[in-house]
């Protein structure tokens, strides 16, 4: 079998990509007088959100992922955040490459709602490998990558934003079920508003307007009964 050991040294935004693309800079190192020819790699990536410190105002925006900060000792599990498979062309004793990572902002995914919950410093992650690798002095060897290669980087909150910021400057993202759409885009033609912000908040307003009727209404049949 030939032995693989795995680091990451960077990692990064790609500016360049179409979408939110992460790029993780990996140091793959084999024994010296083995050649891989190839490398057919598997990588699961994890958030370890126990490895850091949180402010009180991080802890109230994850509550709706860990619970109350009181249970967080049991609750506070690893997030999947992504996997990616990638070909590692041939190299013999050390070699560095760059894993892409797309990346999500869609709120309904968990590692998406953990990131934007926090305000600033690291996030620690875990990198699982797995694959297979071509090899062999002489001849051609078939070896798996043993599930228990892995690698930890942390990751600036303030490279996660950056990206993010680049692909949708100061918005969010919010998927719907189609039905949910065509009402609402009812709504919004019924009103003739302009775009999907004024939509929104013309919703917002009516329901303040229904909670403080509701207050209201309260409040009479409280002085009522006095």
């Amino acid at each position: 079998m030939t032995e693989l050991a795995f680091a990451c040294t960077e990692v990064r935004a790609d500016r360049h990509a179409a979408g939110p693309t992460l790029l993780f800079r990996l140091r793959i190192t084999g024994p010296e007088h083995v050649r891989v020819h190839a490398l057919a790699l598997r990588c699961q990536l994890r958030i370890e959100p126990a490895g850091r410190e949180y402010t009180p105002a991080e802890s109230k925006r994850l509550t709706g992922l860990f619970g109350e900060r009181e249970r967080w000792a049991t609750t506070l599990n690893p997030v999947q955040f992504a996997e990616v498979s990638t070909m590692v062309p041939g190299f013999t004793g050390e070699m560095d490459v760059e894993l892409a990572v797309p990346c999500t902002y869609d709120l309904e995914i968990a590692a998406a709602r953990y990131f934007r919950a926090l305000d600033d410093g690291e996030v620690p992650l875990r990198l699982l490998f797995s694959g297979t690798a071509f090899s062999g002095p002489a001849g051609f060897q078939v070896t798996p990558v043993p599930w228990d290669r892995e690698a930890t980087v942390r990751l600036p909150v303030r490279v996660w934003r950056e990206m993010i910021e680049q692909h949708f400057p100061g918005c969010g993202w919010l998927r719907l079920p189609g039905d949910l759409m065509d009402e609402l885009l009812a709504f919004r033609e019924r009103r003739a508003l302009p775009s999907w912000e004024a939509t929104v908040c013309a919703l917002l307003e009516a329901a303040d307007s229904q909670e403080e009727a509701g207050a209201a209404g309260v409040r009479e049949i409280a002085e009522g009964v006095r």
